[in-house]
């Protein structure tokens, strides 16, 4: 072997391994974001199940012992009225606060989208040298 060809595949081995170890790192790092994303996932879902499961436990047990008051406080005169309304009022608030539940978890951000973004960007950024 020449000198010159030695030269080359030292070269050509040191242009392999600096691609072999870019690779290892965008790789890395988007590991690290997909891990990132998933307990930010899981972190808001457990917040958002903890919150509500408290606030319908709040909510559903002083809605009970208002309707109690309501129905011994007027049970001489209305009582069939009233229990009619609460139940009805009862009803109307529930399907309201379906509907915006739905609406929230509708709103909510796709999983792994900022990974999606930027393997996207790594995408462009190869087409782009790639077309050089």
């Amino acid at each position: 072997m020449t000198e010159e060809t030695k030269t080359d595949d030292e070269g050509l081995i040191a242009s392999v391994k600096n691609i072999a170890t870019t690779l290892l790192a965008l790789t890395r790092t988007r590991l690290e974001l997909l891990s990132t994303d998933l307990e930010e996932g899981w972190l808001r879902l457990v917040s958002l199940l903890v919150t509500a499961f408290v606030a319908l436990f709040c909510l559903c047990f002083g809605m009970v012992l208002l309707a109690i008051f309501i129905i011994v406080l007027l049970w001489d005169t209305h009582r069939l009225l009233i229990l009619g309304s609460l139940t009805a009022i009862f009803i109307t608030a529930g399907i309201v606060l379906c509907v915006l539940a739905i609406r929230a978890l509708k709103a909510m951000p796709r999983l792994f989208e900022t990974s999606i973004i930027e393997l996207a960007k790594d995408q462009k950024q190869l087409d782009t040298d790639k077309s050089i």
